[in-house]
């Protein structure tokens, strides 16, 4: 999994966990803060929430356009300063009037324009280090170790931001003002981000500069004719345009599935369903999984001793703490992020696997195929959510009903982020790879920030699952997600050969 590998992957992946701590620490509870802080209706909340996010998505095709021309390693340390001088001015409590909206919304505008200089950039860089003869056949499994290196920083931050949350309240801050500790975090994190990104620059600096100038130092300057630039440009924007709907639904997991938490989901949990709301036992089964590939993988005695004794230790660990197990634990709305990234680090292993064994027989998808069969399985996802939904009120009912509400088991909610992470596995990596790919050489940072762009029209379309929520049932909300997913589908299998001529 991790053999052949350049170097400047592993600096490149830790430095961009760092940053996506911050991030999802922030927006773990940023949607609940718009609700608490300033009082604002589900879809407002929504609206916010969702523009934001096209925001921090559509910016990196800005970036990617000044790093064509100035470079990728300038962008991406501009990108730092400027999310950090963001992330501290939203740190600081304003109150709840108009001047403390107006400056939250400024510091979200350094936040997403920082964000475009860093992300989009940060992601070519990883891309042209597989332009190199003796990696380019790791690209594919070399953007899963990089995806999955963003998601262990996800994994954490939900659990930062409600246990910082909670601190802050138990030393007399008011609710409204403690959220505000949890977007401090995003300032320690990038200063982690820079420092290991500089720490190890020695690994990827010949790939920090712009497009031409990587091919003059590599001695390679690759030329594309008009019209196999004009194919691949074209392919580039089919596939942009049908993610648009994946990330619809799949960022459904800050709105209206965290609103399915707060409002639904039973408020406490007992037993061994409790362990998973604990991050620790969550990292135990992650060491689990990578010590049963070392064991299996490995060609040496000392490995496998290695990898047993690590299974043994996660082993005696969640033993422990089931047997720690005492009454209910609350369950609270923004522990439910936690799953995702949980997913995709405990997977990605077994896709790889899975995909590595197809390439030798010779029957691994492409990507373009991988991406379409993506938004299959995002649509099933949704299809486990009406089950939940069943005999549920609809979510103005259930505010009303008080004492007679009605709540669901929340291992709906654990099932269906497991199937939205299935999808995203197939979808998100693959799809960058495929852009840094396929993307004509003058182009690759600008190609990069349509991908983004690509993310930042579905998360605008977010907000549809804030309008919905309220007086209509919910089913009627998650079929909104099942229709657009298989109509994309559809779409992408119609396309196929033309994708697939580019690859």
């Amino acid at each position: 999994m991790f053999e052949n590998q350049p170097k400047g992957l592993y600096a490149l992946a830790l430095a961009n966990t760092g940053e996506r701590f911050g991030y999802y620490t922030m927006i773990a509870v940023f949607a609940l803060f718009l609700r608490a802080n300033f009082g604002l209706a589900p879809g407002t909340a929504g609206l916010i929430y969702s523009i934001f996010l096209a925001l921090v998505y559509v910016m990196p095709l800005v970036g990617g356009a000044l790093a064509d021309k100035f470079g990728y390693g300038k962008m991406v340390t501009a990108g730092v300063l400027v999310m950090f001088a963001g992330y501290l001015f939203l740190s600081i409590p304003l109150g709840r009037d108009t001047f403390a909206m107006v400056c939250m919304l400024a510091a979200l505008v350094f936040i997403s324009f920082g964000t475009g200089l860093f992300k989009g950039n940060l992601q070519v860089m990883v891309g042209n280090l597989y332009d190199e003869p003796q990696y380019s056949k790791q690209r594919d499994s070399g953007f899963s170790i990089f995806y999955m290196a963003i998601n262990i920083g996800a994994l954490f931050a939900p659990t930062a931001a409600v246990k910082i949350k909670e601190w802050a309240e138990s030393i007399g801050y008011a609710s409204n003002d403690a959220y505000h500790f949890s977007f401090a975090v995003a300032c320690a994190s990038l200063i982690l981000s820079i420092a290991i990104y500089y720490g190890f620059r020695s690994t990827f600096r010949h790939v920090e500069g712009n497009s031409k100038q990587n091919a003059v130092a590599e001695g390679e300057v690759q030329e594309l004719s008009k019209q196999e630039t004009k194919e691949r440009i074209i392919a580039l924007c089919l596939v942009f345009a049908v993610v648009v709907f994946f990330w619809m639904a799949f960022h459904q997991n800050g709105l209206t599935l965290t609103y399915f938490a707060n409002e639904f989901v039973k408020p406490t949990s007992e037993g061994i369903q409790s362990m998973a709301f604990d991050v620790v036992n969550l990292v135990m089964i992650i060491f689990i999984v990578y010590g049963l590939f070392g064991f299996f993988q490995s060609k040496t005695g000392k490995g496998k001793g290695i990898a047993t004794a690590v299974i043994l230790a996660a082993c005696t660990v969640l033993y422990y703490k089931y047997t720690r197990i005492s009454g209910a634990v609350e369950v609270s709305a923004p522990i439910f992020q936690q799953f995702n990234p949980f997913y995709v680090v405990a997977l990605t292993p077994v896709s790889m696997s899975i995909f590595s064994y197809l390439a030798s027989k010779g029957k691994e998808p492409s990507a373009p195929r991988k991406i379409a069969y993506g938004m299959l399985v995002a649509g099933s996802a949704y299809g486990l959510m009406i089950l939940a939904s069943v005999g549920l009120l609809t979510p103005d009912a259930q505010a009303a009903a008080g004492d007679n509400a009605t709540f669901t088991s929340a291992n709906w909610l654990i099932g269906t982020y497991l199937i939205l992470t299935f999808g995203e596995l197939l979808l998100s990596p693959m799809g960058i790879s495929f852009v840094s790919k396929v993307a004509p050489p003058k182009y690759k940072g600008l190609m990069m920030g349509g991908w983004f762009v690509a993310t930042a029209f579905g998360n605008m379309l977010v907000s549809v699952g804030g309008f919905l929520w309220g007086g209509l049932p919910l089913w009627t909300v998650w079929l909104v997600f099942i229709v657009l997913c298989l109509l994309s589908f559809v779409f992408m299998m119609a396309i196929m050969k033309k994708l697939e001529k580019v690859c």
